[in-house]
């Protein structure tokens, strides 16, 4: 579109020239300034020569050219070409023009042919330069219209004209295009078919952006009043297209795209989008950014999804910012959203069957039914959602049914849901949800574990066996802010005594770093079981101790005051002695010789203590008491008497979890 103003100033020129001849052999002018409808010259200079073929040479100079209408400002201009009038009293005009300073080098070598005739009152005006050519015509009597074609036009020479209504730019691709073009006072209107090859564009602020599409349709644009008003209906194929938090990844058959925007000082609006991708994505919808390309509101209205290609092609950036990804997601879906000023206002959703899983085994959801219908205001009718089977890191969970009601902004479940869990049960009974909460309290529940068997437990989280049964009560989760808040605890009875955890916060639990801190209380386990269970060597006798302040990050422990005691004595092997000493990084005291030690399998001892307090990747380690060269990790009872004396007391934490590793299967070296 931009040939099209200077077309218009050289159809004002050669109406000038034709009422000027037949002329004088030469002729100079020079202006000021000169204003035709949409372009305004100053510095301007205009020479007529009459070459030796008995036609005239044309040289026009402007020190600086607005074509305000094309959002071209402070260019140079120079014409350079032949004029000839033909026995049908028409001029024609061949030449070169250089426009210094356009947007993507817009006519900086173009070679130009214009064509005048008064009597069919046509002005038409041929320009190519490397691969782009454009061709116009304008009736000289209205020369604020104007027919043009535009055939492999770079994207870039486009700057211009988008810079007066919308902020962003583009970046590569090329244009086709039938269009007509009507010059007013103010703005402009437009119309017509076009076609883009390997279009890209992006903002400022990076919100809305494209690269490689391709595509064709009709549009229209008027900007003579108010906000500029952009209507298109088309199709796109191939490349990939952000719109705030969409992203999208074409397919290489047609995708239906209509929209209506508004632009005006940078903002943009999309009042209406539809969007038609046959085996993906259907959808009706609005937009709008900022002038910095930030979304402002979203609205999806009648959306409805088919997977996996939803996903593929639209839903994979999205999920990936909620910490989902590397999905597998199959089924349907429709609903619709509502977000304004980056938070949501209403959604709604619902599904005759939906299967999604991460790779990393966070989140599975196996046959999803029903649906959820949540509005920041008012109330909206009660939904049902069901499951076969739902996963959350590593734990799986049988089949339940729950309901829900969404009333002044708080979706809240209507009746309590038992759902199955490693043999035993999670009863949900209170669930609050926020959606529109930015800060604070965004939900709020009460659950308890009945009956979970330990040993299924501890083969999803990947330990050993543990025998036993895990239940507790969470009379209060809140989920406030980034993180969720348990009061209460969990309590599992285990190795004929009782494992405590309380004052549970997860903080991030479906980032890429999820954070957990608590404190864990450990009540008469029994030491034969526990040392049974892991293979470690035989101890017997009830161990008591604590893990406080126990922080994981990503689920690997970074910080944690841990002290176990076995207070009440018992008795010892000498493979668990081993392994003690080889953990404390420590050896055998009191005298006691490796060559009597071998003739004896077991030892009694009065007391077992060791202490490690994690910071980062070291462990500060302690015992039973302090020694001279050390702390007395086993204080034996009985003869022969035993001690085992720790010396190292900063252990880095990857090196005792290795020696812990090589104890339980039963690489720790042996005593001599």
């Amino acid at each position: 579109m931009r040939p099209t103003s200077s077309h218009l100033l050289l159809c004002c020129l050669l109406l000038g020239i034709g009422w000027m001849l037949p002329a004088q052999a030469q002729v100079l002018l020079t202006a000021k300034s000169l204003s035709v409808p949409g372009v305004h010259l100053q510095g301007v200079s205009l020479r007529l020569d009459e070459d030796t073929a008995g036609g005239l040479r044309l040289q026009l100079s402007a020190e600086q050219a607005d074509v305000l209408a094309m959002g071209w400002r402070r260019l140079g201009l120079s014409l350079d070409g032949n004029l000839q009038r033909d026995a049908r009293l028409r001029w024609s005009l061949d030449g070169n023009l250089r426009l210094a300073g356009a947007p993507g080098g817009a006519l900086s070598d173009a070679h130009v042919n214009i064509l005048l005739s008064e009597a069919a009152n046509t002005l038409l005006v041929d320009i190519t330069q490397g691969k782009a050519h454009a061709s116009t015509a304008l009736p000289l009597d209205q020369p604020t219209h104007a027919q043009i074609s535009l055939d492999d036009l770079p994207a870039g020479w486009l700057q211009g004209l988008l810079g007066t209504v919308w902020s962003g730019r583009p970046t590569g691709g090329r244009l086709d295009a039938e269009l007509a073009l009507d010059l007013r006072d103010p703005g402009l209107q437009s119309s017509g078919q076009f076609s883009v090859a390997k279009l890209g564009f992006d903002t400022p602020g990076g919100g809305v952006a494209g690269q490689g599409l391709d595509g064709n349709g009709r549009f229209s644009l008027d900007t003579t009043t108010g906000p500029a008003r952009i209507e298109l209906d088309g199709s796109l194929r191939r490349g990939e297209v952000l719109l705030g938090p969409i992203y999208a990844k074409l397919p290489d058959r047609p995708v239906q795209l209509a929209l209506h925007a508004n632009a005006q000082n940078g903002a943009f609006e999309l009042s209406r989008l539809r969007l038609n991708d046959t085996d993906a994505l259907q959808l009706d919808g609005a937009l709008a950014f900022d002038a910095k390309g930030t979304l402002k509101s979203l609205r999806l209205d009648h959306l409805r999804a088919n997977f996996p290609a939803a996903y593929q092609r639209y839903g994979e950036a999205w999920l990936s910012t909620l910490g989902l990804r590397d999905m597998r997601i199959t089924g349907q879906l429709s609903g619709s959203l509502d977000l304004r000023a980056g938070s949501p206002h209403a959604f709604a959703f619902n599904t005759d069957g939906l299967n999604l899983a991460d790779a990393d085994g966070r989140l599975a959801v196996d046959g999803l039914r029903g649906g959820l219908d949540w509005a920041s205001e008012g109330e909206r009718p009660a939904t049902t959602l069901g499951w076969r089977g739902l996963q959350f890191h590593r734990l799986i969970h049988g089949a339940a049914q729950s309901r829900w009601q969404s009333r002044g902004g708080t979706l809240a479940l209507q009746q309590p849901v038992l759902v199955p869990l490693l043999e035993g049960q999670l009863r949900i009974g209170q669930l609050d949800w926020r959606p529109a909460a930015a800060q604070g309290q965004r939900l709020a529940a009460s659950l308890a574990l009945t009956g979970v068997d330990m040993a299924a437990f501890s083969r999803a989280m990947g330990w050993p066996a543990f025998p036993g049964t895990l239940g507790g009560a969470i009379p209060s989760l809140r989920w406030v802010d980034d993180r969720f808040e348990l009061d209460g605890g969990l309590s599992a009875s285990v190795f004929g005594g009782f494992v405590d955890v309380t004052d549970l916060s997860l903080q991030q639990p479906f980032g890429t770093t999820p954070v957990l801190t608590g404190d864990i209380t450990l009540k008469q386990l029994d030491l034969a079981a526990i040392t049974s269970v892991f293979d470690f060597g035989s101890i017997t006798g009830p161990l008591d101790g604590s893990i406080e302040d126990l922080r994981l990050v990503n689920w690997s422990p970074v910080a944690f005051k841990a002290s176990l005691l076995a207070g009440e004595g018992g008795r010892i092997s000498q493979r668990a002695v081993n392994n003690l000493t080889s953990v404390g990084g420590g050896g055998i005291a009191a005298g006691l010789q490796g060559a009597v030690l071998k003739l004896f399998k077991t030892f009694g001892y009065k007391r077992i203590g060791l202490n490690c307090t994690l910071q980062g990747t070291l462990c500060r380690m302690s015992g039973l008491e302090a020694t001279d060269d050390g702390y007395t990790i086993v204080e034996g009872s009985g003869l022969p008497r035993l001690q085992v004396v720790g010396h190292q007391t900063q252990v880095d934490w990857p090196t005792l979890v290795r020696r812990l590793q090589d104890a339980i299967h039963g690489g720790a070296p042996q005593i001599r």
